[in-house]
């Protein structure tokens, strides 16, 4: 093994339900939410989450998790609409803690030296 650092950090998120003055018309309800640490997605026990609002929801996340510019719009912007138009629910992306990983632990491609 190397002595060069591969460590790197990422956000840990929650994605929660918030109500709007609208009704919301799919399957979820206020206050449900999951949560992102690393690749790994969790929920509590016996709550469901609707793949429609997931699958708008899922490219964002990457993004989320990384260090991001302050005026950058994806560091200001927590609230996503879902994509039903008649529905009134909105997503709440949070940032909730930071974990350190190393690249060796996550991926089988090798880091490249300054100098390839």
């Amino acid at each position: 093994m190397s002595d060069r650092d591969d460590t790197f950090t990422l956000y840990d998120l929650r994605v929660e339900v918030v109500a709007t003055d609208r009704p919301m018309v799919c399957n979820h309800r206020e206050g449900d939410y999951f949560e992102l640490s690393g690749e790994n997605l969790s929920m509590p026990t016996g709550q469901t989450f609707p793949i429609y609002p997931l699958a708008a929801i899922l490219p964002l996340l990457p993004a989320k998790q990384r260090e991001t510019e302050p005026n950058d719009w994806m560091t200001t912007d927590m609230d996503i609409a879902c994509p039903d138009s008649n529905c009134g629910g909105l997503f709440r992306i949070t940032r909730t803690g930071k974990r350190t990983f190393r690249h060796g632990e996550v991926t089988l491609v090798p880091l490249r030296t300054a100098d390839a």
